[in-house]
């Protein structure tokens, strides 16, 4: 008898570690950016009306997804685009760093002319390695750090925070006489205790941002996040069909208007060439 006894509390303990790995790898998994999603269908870049001001989205592939699978293609029909232009320039898989670094930046800078907007949303690849194979990470914080690193080709990179990067586009943006407009990161598909994950983990450094370079901070996110709360974790499982990062198209819908309800709720200047809602 004691010995069944014995065995009985070894397996429970077995068990209770099986569980406890499981739930650290999850944890961890879920801090890693997922895979860029292959871009095989990206809607194309259409031509901009240089009379019209223009709202250029800068991000990563919640925005820019194939083609309509990321919000920033669903965004132009709420607004009269008889008198902005909506340019979504972003790109699937990049980080702050990486969409400076690759050229991505610059080629907006290039289009952007004094009265035009940039809605900037940065985060969710940032977590990723500094010096790897997919080396598109920042470091943490708010400050002036770096790190040298030497990366996969070889080449040397001097590695900067997500706030100097972040700095750095309001900064371009101002020189060219537009407005900058920090938006906060789309949510995940994770939930807890009946509620969704609100903070990619760059909600704090995006308002000490806003605060300090005295620009608009939009918090898309919590409007995002209400929404699916309301709909409930079953339903919006279907909005997230290949993992808890990139929506459908249904979801990229939702987001796009996600967006806008929360232009409309910072009474940001862009309100005034949105369509009546």
């Amino acid at each position: 008898m004691p010995s069944v006894k014995l065995a009985a509390a070894r397996l429970s303990r077995y068990s209770a570690l099986l569980l406890l790995t499981a739930a650290v790898a999850f944890a961890q998994n879920s801090l890693q950016p997922p895979p860029t999603p292959v871009q095989t269908s990206v809607a194309p870049v259409a031509s901009l009306n240089p009379n019209l001001p223009t709202v250029f989205v800068v991000g990563d592939s919640t925005a820019r997804n194939q083609a309509d699978l990321g919000w920033g293609d669903h965004f132009a029909h709420y607004f009269d685009t008889t008198r902005i232009n909506v340019a979504n320039r972003a790109r699937a898989g990049r980080s702050s760093r990486t969409f400076i670094n690759e050229g991505s930046w610059d080629r907006v800078l290039a289009e952007m002319k004094p009265g035009d907007f940039v809605l900037i949303q940065m985060g969710h690849n940032d977590g990723g390695s500094l010096d790897g194979p997919k080396a598109r990470g920042s470091l943490k914080g708010l400050g002036d750090e770096t790190k040298d690193v030497t990366l996969p080709d070889g080449h040397a990179e001097t590695v900067h925070t997500y706030g100097w990067y972040i700095r750095k586009y309001i900064a371009d943006t101002r020189a060219r006489k537009a407005t900058p407009i920090l938006l906060s990161l789309t949510v995940r598909n994770i939930w807890k205790d009946g509620k969704i994950e609100r903070d990619m983990g760059y909600d704090a450094e995006l308002k000490q941002l806003a605060s300090d370079e005295h620009v608009a901070y939009v918090d898309m996110a919590t409007v995002e996040a209400d929404r699916l709360e309301a709909t409930g974790q079953e339903k919006t499982a279907l909005l997230f069909p290949k993992d808890h990062t990139h929506t459908s198209a249904e979801g990229a819908e939702l987001n796009a208007q996600s967006v806008a309800i929360a232009l409309r709720k910072a009474h940001s200047p862009l309100v005034a060439y949105l369509k009546a809602q």
